[in-house]
């Protein structure tokens, strides 16, 4: 059986909360290995809404500490990553029948002041009968509140995240599942496998249970039972082409109390989401549904003047949301908070489980797991990440314009629209994916309008992509602009380069 060898921390779960626990363990001087069963970020944080948001909507169930402290992360990851998150403006048209103006008047101006707000413009409020955003709304919609939120690449947040615990010592190992653990004195002796190495094995002194909704397989895989229980939500997004004109998005109020995001998505598409349905089955196989995307559709099409119809719709995913189970009866109110266990006596090698969360808190839930296991490294660095860019982020939030321009200067031959692709998925990475290149020629081979050789490779070299899905769909969204030939073509090549 092959060996790993020793370990401080071992993190299982290559989602975003195990992504950022490895990283920062690995930048607290803790030699950390970071384990996922299929690619990075391929559960619950690749099929997100794509927003970095304080969750305006939890304040109805007075969560307080969490809108402030996903309101102070907003920021700080706007500064950290300012190539995947950017500012995004959100209209609410008021709609009486669900809320009081004077309640989001209210929630708005905590929203604007709860955490912090620094970067970010405020609230305004829109005469939707003038306003260029009320064009495409019905005309019953005569009002509407104009607030600040964030867009991120959800999947890259996790790569980068995953990439710079690498550069800080981690190993990384993905399509590598847990298959068992037990202690024997101080340290956990687990038992790995993969396609590649078949059996394989670790030993750590602290174990990580990132797994999200595997959460309980890996608690059972390691012999211990837990008072906790992790609640399944299912959540789906439709994608269409963008049925309106600017950059800005829409927050739709439903009569059921829940809201939808509509946003705009790619270029020239619509991301539209998300549903809370109650989830049973296996995560592995969650998918949307026809009542999911009729419900979807109601909703925007009861705003829109020409919204989309059922056969609008060109893509959608699901994922499911591993949240804490509150024994809330309603999906859409079940905290969206995490909790952890700590298993472990003083003689004992801990486990530290993590219960629910969302992906704008990541990074303080990754500091507060790592404040929990304090106690069993004293010579544990303190915290970092707070002030410290994700990888090709060291460049000034808020000015990206000025960024693209300064680094598609020594290469006046890259067409515009490339050269904005590798800034908004590499940031200052993309000097090395440019590498001593002069031409377009030396890009290699065109695999679709945007995309060359030369970032699918640098994609395998650099970031463990090792299947043309990781690659078209969560290393870049090139899935959305290939046709069904581009992407048969790039699959065949892409295998024939992995095989030889």
């Amino acid at each position: 059986m092959t060996g790993h060898g020793d370990f401080d921390l071992i993190v299982v779960g290559g989602g975003v909360n195990g992504a950022g626990i490895a990283r920062d363990a690995a930048g607290r001087g803790l030699s950390t290995l970071l384990i996922e069963k299929d690619d990075l970020a391929q559960g619950t944080s690749s099929r997100s809404g794509k927003l970095v948001h304080g969750g305006l909507r939890y304040l109805e169930y007075f969560e307080f500490r969490l809108v402030r402290e996903a309101l102070f992360e907003r920021e700080v990851l706007l500064r950290a990553a300012p190539h995947i998150v950017w500012p995004m403006r959100f209209v609410l048209p008021h709609s009486p029948e669900q809320r009081p103006a004077w309640l989001i008047r209210m929630g708005l101006f905590l929203y604007d002041h709860l955490g912090g707000r620094r970067l970010l413009p405020a609230t305004r409020t829109l005469d939707l009968r003038t306003a260029p955003e009320g064009a495409p709304l019905r005309k019953d919609f005569v009002r509407a509140f104009e607030y600040s939120d964030c867009w991120v690449d959800d999947a890259r947040l996790v790569v980068l995240n995953a990439l710079d615990a690498s550069r800080r010592g981690a190993r990384v190992l993905t399509r590598t599942s847990f298959d068992s653990g037990r202690r024997v004195g101080d340290k956990w002796h687990v038992t790995l496998r993969s396609n590649d190495l078949g059996e394989s094995s670790a030993r750590c002194r602290a174990l990580v249970n990132a797994a999200g909704p595997w959460v309980e397989n890996v608690l059972g895989a390691a012999g211990v039972k837990s008072l906790n229980r992790v609640r399944l939500v299912k959540g789906s997004h439709i994608i269409t082409r963008k049925f309106w004109h600017g950059e800005h998005a829409y927050l739709l109020q439903n009569n059921d109390k829940r809201v939808i995001f509509v946003n705009p998505y790619e270029k020239d598409l619509a991301l539209i989401g998300t549903t809370d349905v109650p989830f049973s089955g296996r995560a592995d196989e969650v998918a949307i549904d026809g009542h999911e995307i009729d419900y979807l559709i109601a909703v925007v099409n009861r705003y829109f003047v020409k919204g989309p119809a059922r056969g609008d719709v060109i893509g959608a995913f699901s994922g499911v949301r591993p949240l804490f189970d509150d024994e809330t009866a309603d999906a859409s109110a079940v905290t969206r908070d995490y909790v952890f266990e700590l298993a472990a006596s003083s003689d004992e090698a801990p486990l530290l489980s993590v219960f629910g969360g969302k992906i704008t808190t990541f990074r303080r839930l990754a500091e507060q797991a790592l404040k929990s296991l304090a106690p069993f490294f004293p010579a544990m660095k303190s915290a970092w990440t707070e002030w410290s860019p994700l990888p090709g982020g060291d460049f000034e939030p808020l000015d990206f314009a000025a960024f693209l321009d300064a680094e598609r200067r020594p290469y006046p031959w890259l067409p515009l629209d490339v050269a904005r692709g590798y800034a908004r998925r590499y940031g200052t990475r993309m000097r090395k994916l440019l590498a001593g290149a002069s031409s377009l020629d030396d890009l290699g081979r065109r695999l679709g309008p945007e995309f060359f050789e030369r970032e699918a490779r640098f994609l395998a070299v650099e970031e463990w992509a090792q299947t043309a899905e990781d690659i078209l769909e969560r290393r870049t969204k090139h899935h959305l602009h290939l046709s069904e030939d581009e992407r048969v073509e790039f699959e065949s090549w892409f295998n024939g380069l992995r095989d030889r």
